[in-house]
């Protein structure tokens, strides 16, 4: 019979710098079925919140389902955390390195 022993390791987790983050917007209005407008698919928060108000304009639409993606990386916290540019600690508001 073999013994195994397992210990708990404490991870931290952090955003991996190396991917893009991913924004996107998909118009839910209307009545009896979606709209279904789709903004596309940006790295940054921007394009998507113009994308928004430009189809309210047109449409009168105003109720959106709005999606956030990114990656993230584990690392264990008895280890230095893994190279600067494959992760970024996230910090509070306000707060500088």
């Amino acid at each position: 019979m073999t013994r195994r022993v397992f210990r708990y390791v404490p991870f931290t987790i952090v955003q991996d710098q190396t991917a893009e983050p991913e924004y996107e917007a998909r118009c839910v209005s209307g009545e009896e079925s979606e709209c279904g407008a789709r903004s596309g698919t940006y790295s940054a928060p921007g394009p998507v919140e113009e994308w928004q108000r430009q189809h309210t304009q047109e449409t009168g639409h105003r109720r959106y389902r709005r999606d956030f993606g990114d990656y993230a990386v584990l690392c264990p916290s008895s280890e230095p955390v893994a190279p600067p540019e494959l992760v970024a600690r996230v910090r509070p508001a306000g707060r500088e390195p």
